[in-house]
């Protein structure tokens, strides 16, 4: 088999493993791990992150969190950022190939890294990705619902804290914040029953006026959560990961 099928034939694999859309994506993060490699080198912690809307490729906002994550803790840890569209134009669309990229993602790190504690940290259009990957995405204007990844792939990741995710539904048992609205995309009753079986693992703040994740007037409150939630997000993520 030449290299080209066999990577085709691994990502078709890993897909229907992880619960990927049929559709794929060239776009994917760098895993600071060798893929198809060596699992004893493998750090034992990795943090994704994705990135909010028009926010410069990269780990945008939340690199200051993940700089003290890594920091703060005793362990090796590697980092990267999902590499997806994420803009405000063609919003549906672009959030949907970021679900595509990270499912595609966690499953390369859980077969790759079977040991590996995840990490996943989004801020807005990032934190809809993240969620919309563990509990479904999709469905009204964000067009077709599609699947959660396997319960099997989540069973690797150990922490997830989102910020201003446009898609909050109040009342949830992960989230946090002041916010009393839903936001912009509310979750199905299907999508939601599905992401408090993590409840554990998750701390998503929204806050009150946040205008996109609490239907508010302020893109200030939307810009601006590291600044009140840093520290607190980050001694959860640490108190997960151990040591």
């Amino acid at each position: 088999m030449n290299s080209l099928k066999w990577v085709r034939s691994w990502v078709l694999a890993a897909c229907l493993s992880a619960g990927c859309d049929s559709a794929t994506s060239s776009s994917g993060a760098d895993t600071g791990d060798t893929l198809g490699g060596d699992a004893s080198a493998c750090a034992p912690v990795h943090i994704i992150t994705a990135r909010g809307a028009s926010e410069a490729a990269g780990e945008g906002r939340t690199a200051a969190l993940v700089d003290q994550i890594v920091s703060s803790s005793h362990q090796s840890i590697t980092r990267a950022a999902l590499d997806y569209p994420a803009t405000i134009s063609s919003y549906a669309t672009n959030s949907a190939e970021g679900v595509i990229a990270l499912k595609l993602e966690l499953a390369t790190q859980a077969q790759n890294c079977p040991n590996q504690h995840l990490v996943l940290v989004g801020y807005g259009e990032g934190g809809q990705v993240i969620l919309d990957t563990l509990g479904g995405g999709g469905g009204g204007t964000l067009g077709a619902v599609t699947a959660p990844i396997a319960p099997a792939v989540v069973d690797h990741v150990f922490a997830v804290v989102t910020f201003g995710d446009p898609r909050h539904t109040t009342k949830q048992a992960y989230d946090l914040g002041t916010a009393l609205q839903d936001g912009m995309y509310p979750r199905t009753d299907a999508q939601l029953q599905v992401l408090n079986t993590y409840a554990s693992k998750i701390e998503a703040f929204c806050d009150a006026d946040d205008i996109y994740c609490a239907s508010g007037t302020s893109l200030q409150v939307a810009v601006t959560y590291l600044t009140r939630y840093q520290t607190p997000a980050a001694t959860f993520v640490l108190s997960k990961i151990g040591d």
